[in-house]
């Protein structure tokens, strides 16, 4: 990937913007030619993808985020003009680093796939993986392609926090990583084993904390850019080699964002097009949907360190459209109808921690056999989650319960550390549909609230909808509405709306959950034939 940029005359209002100090950014340019630009908006994908990593490679743009207990975990997103994205897969392809993991005697919750990185070596035409697990030990996986599959290359005892690796213009690899203090290790040839490792920065007590590092060499300058979490973003540069010495600047302070009653943007990448511009793609706290990614264009000082381009003081809600070159094809959609056809999910699902592989199938639509004996919807197995499409969406399940057994549970949720749940209780050889709330966590991730019912009704036959629509837009809590359907077309709201929090400790956002758990005994099984995530 060419990480090299070219220094271009500056106009005398672009220098002077960028000599004001990079917490200022500069502006672009208004008036109608302006406007009549084609533009994107921001987020660039409401959904919540968290600690992007963001790289090219030709004309296609990758990036990864974390995902925690998911499984499996570090998806990979792909894209032609940074802008629209598809989800092509996951570099981590099951959470093999525990029983915690498989919720086995323990539970991972916001733990596993933290900040990791995402890089591609041209020498081998090879992507790499590499991310640290329970702050005990790294992981490095490969592929060819980003759709896999991906594999697990080595095992490295030091556990590299918030990992930034950078394939350098002579093929070594290194990784930068650290909180507050930051350490930049170089690994072997083969990536398998650490050659060394150094401090290379010990962060200012007036900054507070860095972290989140992304690492490159940009113009034979070694950059390492670190967030303050969560209200900035700083970079360090180095012209002596990857190990430094380092100076520090600030690229971004308490920026107004985005997206309304959302955070500032942070903790991202930048990348640049084909054509020498530069990006930036940060997420912006946006609870209780999660972390959403945005985008900014990005110039250099002479003698250069980045800018983002501000619009009225502010990351911009628009900005013209990146010049890149017409997309091979359309990206696939990360929302809309899902019926289960092939012989895998589709990479936009992912597990409540990893499944029971022998007790779920997809061909003739998705059937989730029960795997967990619990009246603890959090310790139950085989949960499979779709992020949430913001500022607001809906989801309807079309969901065949014939071959549920007595004391089943399953249905459709609004899952966090606070959940709720639309779906069939079977009791008695009897089936009703209800809504279920309070279904709660402490700040440890127990469990202190397994549900309460708050609306039910009966339902006949082998057939029913299930529907949940989420308000996920920042700045408080919002509702999440439930219905029911005997036909697939008129629905009936069943129970008082649900709040859903917007506290960030979580860290991940509200997911849409199809579960299917037993209560009594194991043996029975639920079908899912149609979901879909639609938007108004």
């Amino acid at each position: 990937m060419d990480l090299s940029w070219s220094h271009h005359a500056l106009t005398r209002r672009r220098t002077l913007a960028a000599a004001t100090g990079l917490a200022a950014g500069a502006l672009f340019p208004t008036g109608p030619a302006f406007a009549a630009a084609a533009q994107y908006t921001n987020p660039v994908i409401w959904q919540d993808f968290a600690d992007i990593d963001v790289m090219r490679v030709g004309d296609t743009y990758y990036a990864s985020a974390s995902t925690m207990h998911y499984s499996p975990g570090a998806p990979v997103l792909r894209s032609y003009d940074l802008v629209n994205w598809e989800i092509a897969g996951h570099a981590v392809p099951a959470l093999d680093f525990g029983a915690k993991y498989d919720l086995n005697g323990a539970r991972g919750y916001v733990r596993g796939i933290w900040a990791s990185s995402l890089a591609y070596r041209p020498s081998n035409r090879t992507f790499y993986w590499l991310g640290q697990i329970d702050f005990a030990r790294t992981y490095l996986y490969t592929a060819t392609a980003v759709e896999g599959p991906w594999s697990r290359l080595t095992t490295i005892s030091t556990p590299y926090y918030d990992a930034g690796l950078l394939v350098d213009t002579d093929d070594t690899l290194y990784v930068a990583y650290g909180n507050t203090t930051i350490s930049v290790a170089q690994l072997s040839p083969d990536g398998r084993t650490q050659v060394r490792t150094q401090e290379v920065f010990r962060t200012p007590s007036s900054v507070g904390t860095l972290e989140g590092a992304r690492f490159y060499k940009i113009n034979g300058q070694y950059y390492i850019f670190l967030t303050r979490p969560a209200n900035g973003q700083y970079i360090l540069k180095s012209s002596s080699g990857p190990f430094g010495p380092y100076t520090m600047r600030q690229v971004l302070l308490d920026l107004r964002g985005p997206i309304p009653g959302g955070g500032v943007p942070h903790q991202g990448g930048l990348v640049r097009t084909q054509s020498g511009a530069w990006y930036y793609m940060a997420f912006v706290d946006a609870y209780p949907g999660g972390r959403m990614p945005a985008l900014a264009p990005v110039t250099w000082t002479a003698d250069g360190w980045p800018v983002v381009q501000l619009v009225d003081g502010a990351w911009g809600t628009t900005y013209p459209l990146p010049a890149v070159p017409a997309p091979p094809r359309q990206v696939a959609p990360i929302t809309g109808v899902d019926t289960f056809d092939g012989t895998s999910l589709k990479p936009r699902w992912e597990w409540n921690h990893n499944p029971d592989n022998t007790r779920w199938s997809v061909g003739d639509g998705l059937t989730l056999r029960t795997a967990t004996v619990t009246h603890d919807l959090y310790w139950a197995r085989n949960t499979l989650t779709h992020r949430i499409q913001g500022p607001t969406s809906t989801a309807t399940v079309q969901l065949d319960h014939s071959a549920m057994r007595d004391g089943d549970r399953a249905g459709l949720a609004l899952l966090r550390d606070s959940s709720a749940w639309i779906g069939l209780k079977r009791d008695g050889g009897a089936t009703r549909v209800v809504t279920v709330t309070g279904l709660t966590m402490d700040g440890n991730w127990n469990t202190t609230g397994t549900g309460t019912e708050v609306a039910s009704a009966p339902v006949s036959g082998g057939r029913v909808w299930l529907r949940a629509n989420a308000d996920i837009r920042p700045g408080a809590p919002r509702p999440g509405t439930f219905s029911y359907s005997t036909d697939g077309i008129t629905f009936t709201r069943l129970g008082p709306a649900f709040s859903m929090g917007n506290d960030w400790r979580f860290f991940m956002g509200y997911r849409f959950a199809l579960f299917n758990h037993a209560t009594q005994a194991l043996g029975g099984a639920v079908r899912v034939t149609r979901f879909e995530v639609s938007t108004p």
